[in-house]
């Protein structure tokens, strides 16, 4: 099978979000299942070798923004330049290759390619600053998507599937249905498309729509036209061949109304045959409390004692962000992009009441984004001096402190697609409390205490007061030794490894191409 991967953002080169895991995992994963070695079949008394399909091969095509971390690594700039076609102008594309390492045992191969432009993305952001999104980001990425099925050609390389992520990729098979349908390089491409948030849609002005190279009948509301918009996300949505998104729960509130659909719940329940809910996994390499080298001491289920190791690391979590450091008290922390989204609105509001009902707790939070979110979080640090630390910015080292130092990590997202911060956080023993959506569903079984199972405390309900149950069921939990050891027991030993999705992204592709191919 030849697959390749379109995003706009790919650890370790870029990110912003939970996207660039995704991008920068999955590829892999994918290429160790498709490539491993061959099983042995009994036929009587001898054994055969299956016949070795071919050997899978993997592209992953990114844009080389001018803050993409490409420190000591071995880029070749290809030779010759590719003329992308934009609007009525051709734009001058070149290409850069970095051949990537396979896994272990693994037939096949895995190449980055970057897309290199200067105008489009030689800036200071990836989409924009802090006074807001760039105004081009239409035209950036129109040019992206041509650039990446032009690439195609331009290394001869005829992709099975073109699994795209997000608004930023939705042209792609728009483009494949339209512009490419009668090109013999691309007759057999199949096209999937994953939402990673049905919030981010790409909506550009009307007047826009020429850039894309397409005839203005496709500019209707059955096809590209949204409210008198350009819509990218309603081109992915249209025209890939699959949808999928990144839990079984989010595929299914984006088709309840317009709170989790955004306006796309219509288009989606139509196709709700073509869509499917993939859990995204985790890279347990980088996420590995037993060697993770920016916390204390290391541990894990099969380790001594994990909770003496655990109290070192709170004490020493205590100390980075200047609090008193007292191992006996609760310590809360988040882990969070700053953005109405995670449900800070509901933090200012109900977590100084817990804090207020003694017990000493201690919150630890950490995250970038809205300025105004940012100084209302900074309020509730002055509100609750010795209680509440607030620390901004990228701070790899700190994130890996707090998952590994908090007792419990509070997401209250008024949605969440997937959610890989709860993930982390049970990987390393710090146990969730959580709003009822999305991801978070479908990763938490809430704590029986009776019977001793469960993986965190889910709020009942989306509100202010459900919340607030929830963090003071926790805290109550806190004061039980023996009841918060099998907590973090239970949240250790759940699997969040990407091997399952894998294989489900697998069976995803296959029935895709049976769609197209029959």
């Amino acid at each position: 099978m030849k697959l390749l991967f379109a995003a706009s953002e790919c650890v370790p080169f870029v990110k912003t979000g939970g996207l660039a895991d995704v991008a920068g995992s999955l590829p892999d994963r994918i290429l160790a299942h498709l490539g491993g070695a061959p099983k042995k079949k009994k036929t009587g008394r001898a054994k055969e070798r299956k016949a070795r399909p071919e050997a899978p091969q993997v592209l992953t095509v990114l844009p080389k923004y001018s803050s993409t971390r490409l420190t000591r690594l071995s880029l070749e700039l290809l030779p010759g330049r590719m003329l992308i076609p934009v609007g009525a102008e051709l734009e001058e594309a070149l290409v850069w290759r970095l051949a990537g390492k396979k896994p272990a045992g693994t037939r096949g191969s895995h190449t980055v390619y970057f897309i290199d432009n200067e105008k489009y993305f030689d800036r200071e952001g990836l989409y924009g600053t802090a006074q807001g999104g760039y105004p081009d980001n239409d035209e950036r990425f129109i040019f992206y998507s041509r650039a990446a099925l032009e690439l195609c050609k331009f290394v001869d390389f005829t992709p099975d599937l073109i699994h795209c992520h997000d608004w930023q990729t939705g042209f792609i098979p728009a483009y494949l249905k339209t512009l490419y349908r009668t090109d013999a390089f691309f007759n057999r491409t199949a096209s999937l498309f994953t939402i990673h948030n049905v919030a981010y849609q790409g909506l550009f002005p009307r007047e826009r729509f020429p850039l894309t190279g397409l005839d203005w009948a496709d500019f209707t509301p059955d096809k590209l036209e949204y409210f008198n918009q350009v819509c990218f996300m309603k081109a992915g949505l249209v025209y890939a061949d699959k949808l999928s998104t990144v839990s079984p729960s989010y595929a299914r509130e984006i088709q309840s109304g317009p709170e989790f659909g955004r306006g796309m719940e219509g288009l989606l329940k139509d196709r709700s045959k073509d869509l499917s809910g993939i859990l995204n996994g985790l890279d347990r390499a980088e996420w590995d409390p037993a060697h993770d080298p920016r916390i204390l001491a290391g541990y894990s289920l099969k380790s001594k004692d994990v909770f003496s190791a655990r109290q070192k690391c709170k004490k020493d979590l205590q100390a980075a962000v200047r609090l008193p450091e007292d191992p006996s008290v609760p310590l809360i922390g988040m882990v969070s992009r700053l953005d109405p989204q995670k449900g800070f609105d509901r933090v200012v509001k109900v977590l100084p009441q817990v804090l207020n009902e003694g017990n000493g707790t201690q919150c630890v939070i950490l995250g970038s984004g809205q300025k105004d979110i940012e100084d209302s979080l900074r309020a509730l640090a002055v509100r609750c001096p010795g209680q509440v630390r607030v620390e901004t910015g990228f701070q790899n080292d700190l994130a890996h402190k707090i998952y590994a130092g908090s007792d419990f990590f509070f997401m209250p997202s008024q949605f969440e697609p997937c959610g890989l911060g709860q993930m982390i956080a049970m990987r390393y023993g710090s146990v969730p409390i959580v709003t009822p959506t999305g991801g978070l569903l479908d990763t938490i079984t809430p704590w029986d205490p009776k019977a001793g199972t469960g993986t965190g405390f889910v709020a009942l309900e989306m509100t202010d007061a459900a919340v607030k149950t929830a963090l003071k069921a926790a805290l109550k939990t806190a004061r039980d030794p023996a009841a918060m050891r099998k907590l973090v027991r239970n949240c250790m030993s759940r699997d969040f490894s990407w091997d399952s999705p894998a294989e489900k992204y697998i069976r995803l592709y296959e029935s895709t191409l049976q769609k197209v191919r029959g």
